[in-house]
């Protein structure tokens, strides 16, 4: 069953970074954190430093769908897995932040619009 989503693109770039044997950031300017046994996984604005991988994410644009609604976030991350374009998500009450790696952004807003996404700039 597709879900069609109405989704727009953030206009951040994010950093994505792993401290391993941390528990919390030395700093205020995270995203989204996330806890593992490996460490701790960091999700910020990208700073003009980062020499690494920048992503861009895909958020729904109103169509806040909830924790019972099953198969949303699979109708986003499933056609990009088709079309092996690598995602990093961040889940909130209300939606999902999915992202790509900046220079697939392109490719991925079409592969979205393909599977039947209305994608807003």
């Amino acid at each position: 069953m597709t879900r069609s989503q109405r989704l727009r693109i953030v206009p951040s770039q994010f950093a994505v970074e792993h401290l391993a044997n941390s528990t919390f950031p030395e700093d205020d300017e995270w995203i989204a954190l996330v806890r593992a046994p490996e460490g701790l996984t960091v999700l910020r604005d990208a700073p003009a430093w980062v020499d690494g991988e920048r992503w861009k994410g895909f958020y729904s644009d109103g169509d806040s769908h909830g924790l019972d609604q099953p198969g949303m976030l699979a109708a986003v991350v499933g056609p990009l897995a088709e079309s092996s374009i690598p995602v990093f998500v961040a889940s909130t009450y209300h939606a999902d932040l999915v992202l790509v790696p900046d220079h697939r952004l392109q490719e991925a807003t079409e592969v979205l619009r393909e599977a039947g996404h209305r994608i807003a700039e």
